[in-house]
């Protein structure tokens, strides 16, 4: 893929992940939340503690389900992630030519090193 269309998309899941910005940090708040209520759900004595906390995590679930449209910010975060690491790599190398005179240099410079 030549680097014009890796620009292009890159630019557009870059617009993709901005504008998806605010629903992926609900949708992170959403997971501490969870993770906080079913960590504190698991070590409680009670069965009072465990309906609060099993309330808790029950409610960050309920959050994490109305910040679905992150998922495609994850994926816009991936697309630019991947194309940041392609960005240099080529795909298509160049034909080696038996030229003569630029296999002796190649030769000469391992013999003089």
């Amino acid at each position: 893929m030549n680097k014009f269309w890796m620009t292009i998309i890159g630019i557009i899941a870059g617009i993709i992940a901005l504008s998806n910005l605010g629903p992926m940090i609900g949708l992170a708040f959403s997971g501490l939340i969870i993770y906080i209520g079913v960590k504190y759900y698991l070590t409680a004595g009670s069965t009072g503690a465990k309906i609060w906390w099993g309330f808790v995590a029950a409610a960050g679930a309920i959050s994490a389900v109305s910040n679905v449209p992150a998922i495609f910010g994850v994926l816009a975060l991936a697309v630019l992630w991947y194309v940041y690491k392609n960005w240099n790599e080529e795909k298509f190398s160049a034909p080696v030519k038996n030229d003569p005179f630029t296999n002796f240099e190649k030769e000469w410079n391992k013999l003089t090193k």
